[in-house]
């Protein structure tokens, strides 16, 4: 075992070639079954996690359905669907553990921006869902306002940009989440953020492996498990941010 810290992982993707994959700026990813994803965790004490669709998913639900069924009740769901989707689809992805909408914002394959505030408030009204950001946050400066104002967010790969880290404590400060995970994707020295990204909401962080790590500069290494126990140091920090945040985030607890 890695370690002993219990893994509730916030963010990692299945690509099962079984079900489509529409090429995104003419990328299509490699395989990465639920039987790839269980066998590279197998060093963790893993006790459940979150399925994240991709832009290469589009708004496909088969490929996520089957990987939810696959892994079992300790797992939840993130997809991405278009405004048009009916209430009863909507409620066919809860009953299978669905928990969160998404809008990739950064690479598409989501439904557009405009409907970000219509859909945040139907889904949380509906099931008690969230919406999910993949955005760079130097982009935020125009979204932080419309983003505060909606009933639950959470922001994926700690917004990427050093640029953007104003705008990322701005809105910890107001109680969104967000996802420290993708570490081979950020322009700054996670090390010395993550600390104080945690100080200022010790509720708000949640770990996630990002695996495979499709288009990252630098994929996903076990030594970024380790550095986040470098980082806060402290073993409540870190059960909350390994487990407790996202367990609550994703109501698993």
């Amino acid at each position: 075992m890695l370690n002993h810290f219990p893994l509730f992982d916030s963010h990692f993707h299945i690509i099962d070639p079984n079900f489509p994959l529409v090429p995104n700026n003419g990328f299509v990813p490699e395989a990465f079954t639920v039987e790839n994803y269980l066998k590279r965790m197998s060093s963790y004490d893993l006790v459940g996690g979150v399925v994240v669709s991709g832009s290469f998913q589009a708004f496909d639900q088969g490929y996520l359905l089957s990987a939810l069924k696959m892994l079992g009740n300790n797992f939840v769901g993130v997809t991405q669907v278009p405004a048009s989707i009916t209430d009863e689809e909507l409620n066919v992805l809860n009953l299978a553990g669905v928990r969160a909408v998404r809008f990739n914002l950064k690479r598409g394959g989501s439904e557009g921006v405009k409907h970000l505030e219509n859909m945040a408030k139907r889904v949380h009204d509906l099931f008690s869902w969230h919406v999910e950001l993949y955005v760079d946050s130097a982009k935020l400066a125009e979204l932080k306002s419309v983003i505060v104002s909606l009933p639950s967010v959470s922001i994926d790969h700690l917004g990427l940009s050093k640029l953007g880290l104003p705008d990322i404590r701005y809105l910890l400060e107001r109680n969104i989440k967000v996802k420290a995970c993708g570490f081979g994707r950020v322009d700054f020295d996670v090390m010395t953020v993550l600390p104080e990204l945690y100080s200022i909401n010790p509720n708000s962080l949640m770990f996630g492996t990002d695996l495979p790590s499709t288009r990252a500069p630098r994929v996903y290494q076990d030594a970024d498990f380790l550095l986040v126990q470098d980082a806060l140091k402290d073993e409540q920090a870190c059960m909350s941010v390994f487990n407790r945040n996202a367990r609550v985030f994703y109501r698993k607890t």
